[in-house]
């Protein structure tokens, strides 16, 4: 099941989301504002943000490029009363990926966080498929030719992470904050150690590979199409 924090000052809004995305079979989160919402992401795995603009303490601009300052890049869907052209321009400009004016259509709501969860390359199932391999996000396990294995939390985050976005290099810091949480006193080794071990559970795979990134961290790296 999908994680979705709800980011909205409004009671009964924030209410609103909450139960409409409840209803659709995501698992939802409320905060207040933009504060509580960093909190929470240091605690829980969030798959998706929905987020006003204003805010108190911290408001929708400041709650995005906190993240993607942070090198999250989990979908954002930015939720306004402010129709102003240049609103929505600086709201892309931090980092939103999608944008909604008030009063919201619930329904078109569900529609938007789908697609957005669909282009950030996460199937509707949370499963993942590569070649003969497949990773089941709510079981925490990975499936080889029908071979079964479940993987410790951290671990399978890890490899899920990689493998949603192969190729593509992540940091390890980038992987501290979003596996450990922003504010987790992990440090460097700690990946790298979940990393071996990963290398050492499928080093005879023969669909992926994680691949070390000298002075920058690892990808995983699909061997067959």
């Amino acid at each position: 099941m999908f994680n979705i924090l709800v980011a909205e000052d409004d009671e009964d809004m924030r209410e609103l989301f909450c139960t409409v995305l409840s209803d659709s079979g995501y698992n939802t989160i409320p905060a207040a504002d933009g504060a509580e919402a960093l909190d929470i992401m240091d605690k829980e795995y969030i798959d998706l943000i929905v987020a006003d603009i204003m805010m108190p303490n911290m408001d929708g601009y400041e709650l995005t490029r906190s993240l993607r300052d942070a090198k999250y890049d989990l979908p954002i869907l930015m939720v306004t009363a402010k129709d102003q052209f240049d609103d929505m321009q600086r709201g892309f400009r931090m980092g939103t990926d999608d944008y909604m004016i008030k009063p919201i259509n619930v329904k078109e709501l569900v529609l938007r966080v789908e697609a957005l969860l669909r282009r950030a390359k996460i199937s509707s199932e949370k499963k993942i498929t590569v070649g003969k391999t497949t990773l089941d996000y709510d079981a925490l396990t990975v499936t080889i030719h029908g071979k079964e294995t479940i993987l410790p939390q951290k671990e399978f985050y890890l490899l899920y992470k990689l493998l949603s976005y192969p190729n593509k290099i992540f940091t390890r810091q980038q992987l501290m904050d979003e596996i450990w949480g922003m504010f987790s006193e992990t440090d460097e080794r700690t990946v790298n150690t979940h990393i071996n071990r990963l290398r050492d559970k499928f080093q005879g795979c023969d669909d992926f590979e994680i691949v070390t990134v000298r002075g920058l961290g690892y990808k995983a790296v699909k061997k067959v199409e």
